[in-house]
């Protein structure tokens, strides 16, 4: 077996989108804990500070509690946040395998508003496949709430 073969397939899930707002605006859409429940879910613990540790609770599965330990990796107002999430444990597979991955949000002024592209990476594949796949359509969905909820901000 060559070098190749013995490493494993890592994929990202970027999804891209411009919006008619200011980039403070989505900024603040992003890094204020009340509207982030809105968008995706309720942080406990979350604060927009380098190496603030934060979780998020989703569903329950098997071994795994449901809960989605986070930590702030770079904070650039208006323009990038980056945290990790890692979530999962050993004894699933599926839904509620091992998850160590990090979600980015990049924010960049264009004409008439802001680009925001979201970038969750370090899924191992075929062992994330299932959080890959769920993720991937889930996030498309979490992107187009983070410009509803902008709308009602500016």
């Amino acid at each position: 077996m060559n070098d190749v073969a013995l490493k494993p397939d890592l994929q990202d899930i970027v999804v891209d989108e411009v919006f008619p707002h200011s980039p403070e605006t989505i900024w603040k859409t992003l890094t204020t804990a009340d509207l982030m429940g809105r968008w995706l879910m309720m942080p406990t613990g979350f604060e927009p500070v380098e190496g603030k540790h934060f979780t998020y609770q989703t569903k329950p599965a098997g071994a795994w509690d449901g809960t989605i330990h986070c930590q702030v990796l770079e904070v650039k107002p208006n323009e990038r946040l980056a945290y990790a999430w890692k979530g999962g444990h050993e004894g699933n597979a599926g839904y509620g395998s091992p998850l160590d991955t990090v979600v980015t949000f990049i924010l960049s002024r264009v004409e008439n508003g802001t680009r925001l592209r979201l970038i969750h990476s370090g899924f191992i594949l075929p062992k994330n496949e299932a959080a890959f796949e769920n993720m991937s359509k889930g996030w498309q969905k979490v992107v187009q709430h983070i410009g509803a909820i902008a709308d009602r901000k500016d």
